[in-house]
């Protein structure tokens, strides 16, 4: 049906001077038709301020309603988009001045709201009785401030506030509205609901999390619906990339970053990506046990975005990451691997941030980069559906679709996603400039580390060797350790020597650059050997017998040839630098 004024006309035929017109005698099709004509633009406006998304929508639906209530205001009446972009100007400044507040607010800033509480019991006790003098105490307060725009917010946080504590059970939500809205302390409300003080607590902390995760879910909910009132809801799924069919590596951060640049103009060979992002050299090992989780034992942000830099692009990521080491997923119940697990858990904190990073990524033609999609490992999403609420995603050769709320709800309930920003220029020599650089730093043990107490660098391997001496080595953490090691010293060679064959030979500078990456390679072909005997040792997932004697001594002295070599390769890459200048 089409929305007609009063001559007959579409809304949509209208310009925007006649349709505030409309709007100012009270037609809210005719700003219905201004909003859906500027939201997007406006949203633009507001991003480009933020570079947040949730809060870039937090400001236009705030700019939107103050822009209704002052439309009386706006004397001309051809500049409705440019009047609207100082309201959002104007809200993105104050809310950015504010951005120091946690994100995380309590129910207790509606405090503010709260008449004398009253003396009825009853009434203390009922949550409706609660928002019903909270939603009266705002009215009044609005009214005398002449601000009606700020009751129509206030009367929209109450509605959330209301759908939120619905999840609560009865009992629960007599405790919750007590303490965050009445400020009762556990000690009053024991003894208003005659229960111990311990009880109280307990239920406070539940009913927090319950109401948290609320939240989180209806923050999803409304995300997609915002989608879908901006006209933004679609399903986009990627094509496919030929490199889905086979893993290439051990390594699935490098396999998935391989994936992810093939829908990119930049043609790099699977060495110069292992190389160029440094993890090709690199090497980490938790004390004692060898745990599986050594390999990924690094901060992936911050790793992963300075190897992308070496190869040309910028990216973004949000790190939703526990700090502690997760289980071996390979030595649980497998029960707690699938989809019934995964519902069973809480839904991620990052996990509207993700999804806004997937999309704006997926809508510019690329995939996004994370971690624990099914498992933990690496793999990429690649699509979505706003209709079902469906990412579509590629770990391991598994190719499969998750709900949304499923991301970040696998076993070890982590969250990481990247994408790739804007590629840059660089040449050849400043690629291998700062990659040596991140893999010297890395050898020396001078890079950030993440907080799961791995060793890594040239130290790494005197851990090994103590844990190998010590009995204290689990054999499939191990075997996964040697085999994602091995898989980068072996691509190690073919990426340096990839480098040497198109290195110039102007002078002798260059002459001697060529030299060293050839007597590099020498020393990276050696390492592989040893790793491969290591493999052969103690295959994957087997994880073969680390802890008999003879094989712990064989284990030590394939390591302590590697550190050697490791070592003199690291000089050579010093040596390396310092031609580079």
């Amino acid at each position: 049906m089409i929305n007609l004024d009063d001559n007959g006309q579409s809304w949509g035929e209208l310009a925007d001077g006649e349709l505030v017109m409309h709007a100012q005698s009270g037609s809210h099709e005719a700003f219905g038709e201004l909003v859906r004509r500027h939201r997007a633009e406006v949203y633009g406006y507001a991003k480009m301020i933020t570079h947040e998304s949730f809060l870039a929508e937090d400001i236009v639906q705030d700019a939107l309603i103050r822009a209704f209530m002052h439309l009386g205001k706006l004397v001309e009446i051809e500049r409705f988009l440019p009047w609207v972009h100082r309201i959002v100007r104007n809200q993105a400044i104050t809310k950015l001045k504010s951005s120091s507040v946690s994100k995380e607010r309590t129910f207790t800033e509606l405090g503010h709201l709260m008449p004398n509480r009253h003396s009825d019991s009853d009434e203390v006790s009922d949550l409706d009785g609660i928002l019903s003098r909270l939603n009266r105490s705002a009215e009044e307060s609005s009214t005398k401030q002449g601000h009606p725009e700020e009751r129509l917010m206030q009367k929209e946080t109450l509605k959330v506030l209301t759908q939120v504590i619905s999840c609560l059970r009865p009992r629960e939500r007599l405790v919750f509205e007590s303490h965050f809205f009445d400020q009762l302390s556990p000690q009053e409300i024991a003894k208003l609901f005659q229960l111990s003080s311990s009880n109280v607590y307990q239920i406070i902390s539940r009913s927090r999390k319950k109401v948290i995760q609320e939240r989180l879910r209806i923050t999803v909910d409304s995300y997609v619906k915002t989608r879908r009132d901006m006209g933004w809801m679609k399903k986009q799924i990627l094509p496919k990339s030929e490199t889905f069919a086979e893993a290439r590596s051990w390594n699935t951060a490098v396999d998935s970053l391989y994936t992810m640049l093939k829908y990119t103009n930049k043609g790099l060979t699977f060495p110069m990506v292992m190389g160029l992002t440094g993890q090709a050299f690199r090497i980490n090992i938790i004390p004692g046990s060898v745990h599986i989780a050594g390999p990924t034992a690094y901060p992936f942000g911050e790793t992963m975005a300075r190897g992308l830099k070496n190869i040309g692009f910028l990216a973004k990521y949000v790190d939703g990451m526990n700090a502690a080491i997760g289980p071996n997923t390979n030595l649980i119940d497998q029960a707690l691997v699938g989809k019934d697990a995964m519902d069973k858990r809480e839904i991620h904190h990052a996990l509207p941030e993700a999804l806004g990073l997937i999309h704006r990524s997926i809508k510019e033609g690329y995939p996004v980069l994370a971690w624990d999609i099914f498992f933990p490992e690496f793999g990429l999403i690649y699509g979505y559906d706003d209709g079902e609420k469906l990412l579509h995603a590629y770990e391991c050769c598994r190719l499969d679709t998750l709900p949304y709320e499923n991301l970040g709800r696998s076993v070890l309930e982590e969250i990481f996603v990247l994408a790739l920003d804007e590629p840059f220029g660089i040449n050849q020599k400043d690629q291998l400039r700062s990659a040596l650089q991140m893999i010297v730093e890395h050898y020396d043990g001078e890079e950030s580390t993440s907080s799961s107490g791995s060793v890594k660098g040239i130290k790494a391997y005197d851990v090994w060797c103590d844990a190998l001496r010590e009995g204290t080595v689990e054999p499939n953490g191990n075997a996964y350790n040697i085999a994602v090691i091995m898989d980068g010293r072996k691509h190690a060679a073919p990426f340096l020597n990839e480098i040497m064959a198109s290195w110039p030979q102007a002078d002798d500078v260059d002459n001697r650059i060529r030299e060293l990456l050839g007597e590099a390679a020498q020393l990276y072909e050696g390492i592989s050997s040893h790793y491969e005997a290591l493999h052969h040792m103690f295959p994957f997932p087997e994880g073969g017998e680390p802890g008999s004697e003879m094989n712990a001594r064989k284990s030590i002295e394939h390591l302590q040839a590697i550190k050697k070599q490791e070592e003199a390769a690291a000089q050579v890459f010093r040596m390396l630098l310092q031609q580079l200048g």
